[in-house]
């Protein structure tokens, strides 16, 4: 279980500002894997978990985009009840807390992937790995 690179972009909240930006993705070869956008600060926070974070980061500075960069926890869940609240007891348990979360999915499988922003990443992603291990017994 991975830790992924996220961009965090904040982008005008207008009409067409959002889809402008996924087709110069796009149009460079890049797949979303986990996408979240809310409201904030008058614009758009636009978090975003892509399968080439090399080329995204260039779209992003061709397009002029205030980006922050982090590493976030990735796991792959089986698509069953009750696998998200175990994920974040987990953590709970560790004493992690989790600042935010999004859904994407994994190419090829189309498995859910949640993505954990959390403090402590490498900790989450190994505490996150033995709780997938248990799962899968």
């Amino acid at each position: 279980m991975p830790t992924s690179k996220e961009f965090a972009i904040r982008m005008e909240d207008r009409p067409g500002t959002l889809g402008k930006f996924c087709r110069a993705l796009a149009d460079r070869g890049v797949n979303i894997l986990a996408f979240q956008s809310v409201p904030f600060e008058g614009k758009s926070l636009v978090r975003l978990v892509v399968d080439n974070p090399a080329t995204a980061k260039t779209v992003i500075d061709s397009e002029q985009l205030a980006c922050t960069e982090t590493e976030v926890a990735q796991v792959k869940l089986p698509h069953r009840p009750g696998e998200l609240a175990r994920a974040a007891s987990r953590l709970g348990e560790a004493n992690i807390n989790i600042n935010y979360a999004y859904v994407g999915v994994e190419p090829g499988t189309n498995a859910p992937l949640l993505i954990f922003g959390v403090a402590e990443v490498a900790r989450a992603v190994a505490i996150l790995e033995q709780a997938t291990a248990a799962a899968a017994i």
